[in-house]
């Protein structure tokens, strides 16, 4: 029988109880056919047909005897690290006539505490009420908790054969050091390691290996316990964007190919951002991503020291590898630091008044939801702030925000007095256009007005750095295209404006 699959059913979200985080199955009422260990496997469970022990057939998980007595069967784990639970998925695989019918999952914060007085003296709390199990079948829960958690306990109705237990949730492990008990505020400490909140959120590929074990602590057992991509045909670069379990300065790097041999990259890199609680499909396009360590030489099967050149403070890495291959383990080691850097430009546009954020982009509901962004760490993040923003924007907004640009090629003097507010910035963004011959200017005015009668607004393109001739030319290849997607297209050069006009904001005197 195939193995199940050994894709998390929340990918953005890490086993809390794994084994290779430190999860521990601390007790049990009973585990005679199949020991409580196995419920924390960070492999999926296997089956062999054939295997047999002195106590019946070899089951890869949580098997306890057919019950003769009143009561039901029970197994204490400890959490690998402390965190918030946002699901739970009680897999019953290759349990088919021996699964348990129900279950269901209490929870405590007890960090330390023995297993006899977990089992005696701890107040549980249920997360996930009892619920009906599926044989051979993943059973998911999700669970509403707001609390941070370091045990767990499965309860099964009333025995039978759990083949893993996978606890997906966010880790919190400061949560567990007793007030004025923890580090010091400077201790040196991995800021992506997997137990320390560290998280990896996108990837270009994983095709032979999860991106998730980069962060995950201890050298790894053996080469598919790191991340792998296959090969690049034609040869290029992949990348995995990690985030630090809380932002911070980096020191030093270490990046470990253990295992990798004949199929190592060739050479890696590491940028930086600051941009807490990005989107992650966000920091994939995301221009602002700075130089953390520079090209670097790799060679197989050992830890590399990496020679930071910017320590940050950054809220997430990017590790390049050149062209592909494995790398077994990533380390950021550094010190905590939210504060972030102080910076003249963020301050400038923070402080703008709504009238100047109009003369950026002309959507007042874009002004709004940009003056009401919080918090703001880097420019990295008010540039992509601003850019989410824009994207969640209905259509009427974007067509209201066309509006306050003048058409391409008209005559900017005559125009002056009806977008006042925009004039000035339109002038020398459309400065491609003051040399042009009469011929491409009378052109651009015709087809200004062929665009408007086609999609009711006007012909909007990033203008700066292009001459008339090309904006002539993008124009007519534009036409054609259907109305939704020109709006788009349009939204887009929109949103190059944008980061322009901010750009030249934070460098004006307030």
């Amino acid at each position: 029988m195939s193995q199940p699959s050994s894709a998390p059913a929340f990918p953005n979200l890490i086993d809390l109880a794994s084994a290779d985080l430190g999860g521990r199955a601390l007790l049990c009422s009973d585990d005679f056919f199949a020991g409580m260990e196995n419920l924390i496997k960070p492999e999926p469970a296997a089956f062999d047909p054939n295997a047999y022990t002195d106590r019946g057939k070899l089951m890869d998980g949580w098997e306890s005897r057919r019950k003769r007595v009143p009561g039901h069967d029970w197994c204490i784990l400890q959490l690998g690290v402390p965190g918030r639970i946002r699901a739970v998925d009680i897999d019953t695989s290759f349990f088919l006539g021996n699964h348990p019918p129900f279950a269901s999952v209490w929870a405590c914060f007890s960090p330390g505490a023995a297993p006899e007085h977990l089992r005696d003296h701890v107040i549980w709390t249920r997360i996930v009420p009892e619920l009906p199990l599926r044989r051979g079948s993943s059973n998911l829960a999700l669970t509403t908790s707001a609390q941070i958690w370091t045990h767990l306990k499965l309860d099964i109705y009333p025995d039978g054969g759990v083949a893993r237990l996978r606890v997906y949730g966010e880790a919190t492990p400061d949560a567990v050091a007793p007030i004025g008990q923890g580090a010091p505020p400077q201790a040196e400490t991995d800021l992506i390691s997997a137990v320390n909140g560290g998280r990896a959120v996108a990837c270009s590929d994983a095709f032979f290996a999860s991106m998730d074990n980069l962060l995950l602590p201890n050298r790894a057992p053996h080469m598919g316990h790191g991340w792998e991509t296959r090969r690049s045909r034609p040869p290029g670069e992949d990348w995995i964007i990690v985030r630090l379990g809380q932002p911070g300065r980096v020191h030093r790097m270490i990046a470990d190919t253990h295992h990798f041999k004949g199929n190592y990259p060739d050479r890696c890199a590491v940028d930086g951002i600051l941009w807490p609680d990005a989107p992650p499909h966000a920091l994939i396009q995301s221009p602002d991503w700075q130089p953390v360590v520079g090209s670097t030489k790799l060679s197989a099967d050992q830890p590399h020291a990496l020679k930071v050149v910017d320590p940050g403070p950054w809220s997430h890495l990017r590790l390049r590898i050149l062209p592909d291959g494995g790398v077994s383990r990533l380390r950021a080691f550094g010190v905590v630091d939210g504060a972030g850097r102080a910076d003249p430009v963020v301050d400038r546009i923070r402080a703008a008044s709504s009238a100047e954020l109009l003369t950026v982009c002309g959507s007042q509901r874009w002004v709004d939801a940009f003056r009401d962004a919080g918090p703001i760490a880097s420019r990295a993040h008010l540039y992509g702030a601003a850019e989410d923003i824009w994207w969640h924007l209905g259509d009427g907004d974007w067509v209201e925000a066309f509006s306050h640009h003048p058409p391409i090629g008209a005559d900017l003097a005559t125009l002056r007095a009806r977008y006042a507010h925009t004039a000035t910035q339109s002038a020398a963004e459309q400065s491609g256009i003051a040399h042009a011959d009469e011929a491409t200017l009378v052109a651009l005015a015709d087809g200004n007005r062929a665009y408007k009668d086609r999609f009711g607004w006007l012909f909007l393109v990033c203008a700066t750095g292009k001459t008339a001739g090309e904006m002539l030319a993008l124009l007519h290849e534009r036409l054609p295209n259907a109305p939704d997607a020109e709006l788009r297209i349009a939204a887009g050069e929109q949103v190059k404006i944008t980061r322009i006009r901010l750009e030249k904001l934070g460098m004006e005197p307030a």
